[in-house]
């Protein structure tokens, strides 16, 4: 990380929460222990926006791996495609994670990641034809609000962990299936 870790008691407190949830200090908390506050408020905010949407885990998993993989964030990719290859296989997380068009896709799906793309890639360019296509596909307003509020949130999250130098950690690779191991060939190396 391009920062130091933060030795206050408050982020002392906030990292021995991550490390009690996940069994080690997450590389990224680091960065966020800074503003425990801020890091709260932000996973307050996309867990509100998540309990209260129809989006279903897999198209939230779905709309994660491909804001990730289009801005070539390692770290998220590795976290989000192991619980894309939970709720989908490895073999489908994978093929999100490199771009491919999977086949095995819902019509929902697909379109669900043309629109991460184009929000991530260029937000100015999004055209009306593309939200009839997700309504087309079945999704509602409502539910293209929250995929793009989502995918900004995320865009967000990545960003700061990106900027900072956050390398995704070795136990998080560990646990990653081959498949998305393999897939994930950009961004920022593992961390030692």
């Amino acid at each position: 990380m391009f920062i130091s870790e933060p030795t206050t008691a408050e982020a002392s407190a906030f990292l021995e929460k991550d490390r009690a949830a996940t069994g080690y200090v997450m590389n990224l908390e680091r960065a966020w222990a800074w503003r425990p506050d801020v890091a709260e408020a932000f996973v307050a905010l996309r867990k509100r926006l998540t309990d209260q949407s129809s989006l279903a885990p897999r198209e939230i998993a779905l709309l994660v791996c491909t804001t990730a993989r289009v801005l070539g964030d390692s770290y998220c990719s590795l976290a989000w495609g192991s619980k894309l290859a939970e709720l989908a296989g490895a073999g489908l997380a994978a093929e999100v994670l490199r771009g491919s068009d999977a086949d095995t896709l819902s019509t929902r799906e697909r379109a669900l990641k043309r629109w991460a793309e184009q929000v991530v890639r260029d937000p100015n360019e999004a055209t009306m034809q593309q939200i009839d296509e997700l309504r087309t596909a079945g999704l509602s307003d409502r539910e293209i609000f929250e995929a793009t509020v989502y995918v900004a949130l995320r865009l967000a999250f990545s960003t700061v962990n990106d900027a900072l130098g956050a390398q995704p950690d070795h136990q998080l690779i560990a646990a990653a299936p081959a498949e998305v191991r393999a897939a994930v060939a950009y961004g920022r190396p593992p961390s030692n």
